[in-house]
């Protein structure tokens, strides 16, 4: 069901319809995007204000962690006439079906998710309801109101494993470790039967382990931030021997202003006897959204400690189940299409996410 918003935010306590059509009276460009209150989403959110775009924002404000950060994120825009909060479950089918019918929009951002692999193992019908019926949901709505181009949120777990590296969005990835990682796999199958059937143009956005400022609680560097400012151990699954291609959320989001403004188009070169995974005849394309050089985690803690002055206490813990050792993003066909590879330096990336994190709680 529609409920109402943080009161920080402007937006209409009245019918949802309302406030969406008087945006989409007042301007051509209006994006929706799902998972506004979220860590990517509300970054998404403001370069799409800056960027000049009327902007509605959904997210359910589930407690998979504290919504308290979520509804700050959203506060940010309290100032922003181009913008309105709804707050919304993407797994309401009607009122996914009044949100798209009371507004035509450019382009849809589709970000809401239940995130995390580890959570999967938990409540797996989580993942049903948020990663498939609410991508579903969202699919009909795009169909059926004239949407552009629908970007969604797709992740590294699709390589499963894939053990060639770096991980290309040519290779075949049917081999999912995680349900978490299968209801990603199945968003990227849905989306092609769409683009097929209906001609809407989709792209996927593999994203691999985005960090920065008003990141998430339940990622690496925010656990470990908290644990060694609190003097308590943190945990390094599979002894520490882990890779990730941590990357930076601005790089993040200037991928999706840039791909926002591609929607897919039909690839009339390629071939069912010798299918490329990342490409179809039909709109649709898959895009890795990486840094391109993985780190090990165990750098990773050296360079939090550097930052916070504090050494941390190590506890080594075996591998976790859904767990993958590395992952590591080839983004050729990221800066083939849209000109652009993502670069920050981690030890950039992570100073600035300290800064962040001792401005926001007062350490």
């Amino acid at each position: 069901m529609l409920r109402g918003c943080p009161s920080a935010v402007g937006c209409d306590r009245q019918s949802h319809a309302t406030g969406i059509r008087f945006l989409a009276s007042s301007i051509h460009r209006i994006v929706l995007v799902t998972g506004a209150a979220g860590f990517i989403g509300s970054h998404v959110v403001r370069r799409l204000l800056a960027d000049g775009y009327e902007v509605v924002g959904v997210d359910s404000l589930t407690p998979y962690y504290d919504p308290a950060l979520k509804r700050a994120r959203i506060a940010q825009f309290s100032v922003h006439k181009s913008f309105r909060f709804i707050e919304l479950d993407l797994a309401d089918r009607q009122a996914v079906r009044e949100l798209f019918a009371a507004s035509r929009f450019t382009g849809v951002i589709h970000l809401a998710a239940q995130a995390g692999v580890r959570y999967s193992l938990t409540d797996p019908h989580a993942y049903v309801d948020a990663n498939l019926q609410g991508f579903i949901n969202v699919l009909e709505g795009c169909r059926h109101n004239g949407c552009a181009h629908l970007l969604y949120a797709s992740s590294s777990s699709v390589y499963g494993a894939n053990t060639r590296l770096p991980f290309s969005v040519t290779d075949t990835v049917d081999h999912p470790l995680s349900l978490y990682a299968a209801s990603k796999k199945a968003n990227e199958l849905m989306a092609h039967s769409y683009s097929h059937l209906f001609r809407l143009p989709t792209t996927g956005l593999r994203f691999f382990t985005v960090y920065g400022p008003w990141g998430r609680p339940d990622m690496a560097m925010w656990l470990f931030t908290k644990a060694i400012l609190a003097g308590e151990p943190i945990k390094l699954f599979n002894g520490g021997q882990m890779k990730r291609d941590f990357t930076y959320v601005d790089d993040v989001i200037e991928s999706i202003a840039r791909l926002l403004e591609r929607p897919a188009t039909p690839d009339s070169t390629w071939n069912g006897d010798d299918p490329d995974a990342s490409r179809s005849n039909a709109p649709w394309r898959v895009y890795n959204i990486g840094n391109n050089r993985p780190t090990e985690l165990l750098d990773i803690v050296d360079l939090i400690e550097k930052n916070l002055g504090l050494k941390a206490e190590r506890q080594l813990l075996p591998m976790q189940p859904g767990d993958v050792p590395e992952t590591y993003a080839n983004v050729d066909a990221l800066m083939r299409e849209v000109d652009f590879r993502p670069s920050t330096p981690i030890a950039e990336g992570i100073e600035r996410f300290i800064s962040w994190y001792r401005q926001y709680h007062g350490v």
